[in-house]
């Protein structure tokens, strides 16, 4: 769990993922062949192999927001980078990273806050800002200005037992965890396999589709997490009940002849799998699936509880089952992946 507490800790908006990029490229490349930073900044680590060409996909990017006004008081106006609730920000301290120099820390407040008001209603995005303390101008001094990136501070924590953890960024370190994992049990695959931790995921998918055009794979799978459903009934994404395979979400259907492959897979080697049909978000699959004349792809993750927040939550067991799910699918791959 060190490695993924370290990977769930760094900082790393869309747009600014260099220092899990860096921070990855160390952790995988004495378990493969090859490690590149694509023109748009993907990292890609090839296993090479004589078979199939075969990429994965884990995004490195998470949600965020940016300066976007300093106020001459030095209250700062911000824009959400990804879908972030903005319930979930009030109170929340914050990096802010500046041009130059060192961090700047605030807090995420309002007016109706600041003033110990109650507030008779949720507050909106725009009712918002951040208080570093100081004025415009001594945020202009330590480098602070409009573009600025902003990250929220998060703990990783263990909860009601060792399993069971939250941070921040779990959705997509999680993935990134599992793909650095993977690299290091397959020693030797039949698969020409490309790990390729993309950027930009949040914002568009952008990532993806740029280093699926560049790599042409025969198929793939991404590397994600979903909303975990079981608040209440009906529950269906459930905590700790095992990874989850995408059959269709709001952009994609997946492909029928891969999907029953790794069900069958799963079956086999007894790793609980759950299915799931949402009609809301979607993956870097999405991309992988259209690049080109079309690419055989899926989705395997775990649930996360509070997914776009600084305090998300997720469970060990999950973790394990998929990298044994992966693992096994690497090692025995389908041999045709059409319809």
């Amino acid at each position: 769990m060190k490695l993924l507490k370290e990977l769930a800790t760094l900082p790393g908006p869309s747009g600014s993922e260099q220092i899990v990029r860096d921070f990855i490229h160390k952790e995988i490349k004495k378990y493969v062949d090859e490690v590149k930073v694509d023109k748009f900044g993907n990292l890609v680590a090839r296993k090479i192999g004589k078979g199939a060409k075969v990429i994965l996909t884990a995004h490195m990017d998470e949600i965020g927001l940016m300066v976007n006004y300093v106020n001459p008081d030095g209250k700062m106006d911000f824009t959400r980078i990804g879908g972030i609730d903005p319930i979930t920000l009030v109170g929340q301290q914050v990096e802010i990273v500046p041009n130059k120099g060192k961090i700047i820390h605030g807090v995420v407040t309002s007016a109706n806050l600041h003033e110990s008001r109650d507030s008779e209603e949720a507050p909106k995005a725009s009712d918002l800002y951040i208080d570093a303390g100081v004025d415009k101008k001594a945020l202009e001094k330590a480098g602070v200005s409009t573009g600025c990136y902003i990250v929220p501070k998060s703990e990783f924590l263990s909860l009601g037992n060792d399993k069971v953890f939250s941070c921040k960024a779990l959705d997509d370190r999680i993935g990134c965890y599992v793909l650095i994992e993977i690299a290091k049990r397959l020693k030797e695959i039949s698969s020409d396999l490309y790990y390729v931790f993309t950027v930009q995921e949040e914002v568009g998918l952008y990532g993806a589709q740029t280093s699926v055009y560049d790599i042409n794979p025969d198929w793939g799978v991404a590397v994600d997490v979903t909303v975990a459903t079981d608040s209440e009934e009906p529950r269906k994404m459930i905590l700790g009940n095992g990874p989850n395979i995408t059959i269709m979400d709001s952009e994609m259907i997946a492909n029928k002849c891969l999907n029953a492959h790794i069900k069958m897979l799963a079956k086999k080697h007894k790793i609980p799998l759950q299915e799931e049909v949402v009609e809301s978000g979607t993956t870097d699959a999405t991309k992988i699936m259209m690049s080109r004349g079309g690419v055989p792809s899926t989705v395997i993750g775990v649930p996360v509880r509070n997914m776009h927040s600084t305090i998300s939550i997720a469970n060990m067991d999950d973790i394990k089952n998929i990298i044994k799910l992966l693992e096994a699918l690497m090692k025995d791959p389908p041999k045709i992946c059409l319809v």
